[in-house]
């Protein structure tokens, strides 16, 4: 007897639970506050990284990293204490901060080979 195959279960490959709440710590002084965070969904995170990904009539690749982080700091950050996360508000923090909130933020790209090409480009 040929053994039953398994339904596919897409619901553990959905984006479920919602906002969480994530502590952010700022290594340089060990400050710590809360964010609550809503997670970016794989089409989401392909709409920004499109948007950042410039490519020229000669088939030259670029990538506008700083654009793709605000987007995602934007998109993900629902509620922080220093109330919306905002373009205007990003410009004004400082690298200690701006390095803890990067930690937030998933990767453009995976670590197998585009992202080395796009950062040439």
């Amino acid at each position: 007897m040929a053994e039953k195959s398994k339904e596919f279960d897409i619901t553990k490959y959905q984006i479920s639970g919602g906002n969480y709440e994530q502590t952010i710590v700022i290594g340089e002084t060990g400050d710590e506050f809360n964010v609550t965070v809503k997670p970016l969904s794989w089409s989401r995170r392909n709409k920004i990284v499109s948007r950042c990904l410039k490519i020229d009539g000669g088939g030259n690749n670029s990538f506008d990293g700083d654009y793709y982080m605000k987007e995602c700091l934007k998109e993900m950050i629902v509620k922080a204490p220093w109330g919306k996360t905002s373009e205007s508000f990003l410009v004004t923090i400082d690298e200690r901060l701006g390095k803890a909130l990067e930690a937030l933020v998933p990767q453009a790209f995976d670590a197998e080979g585009q992202a080395e090409e796009i950062k040439k480009g």
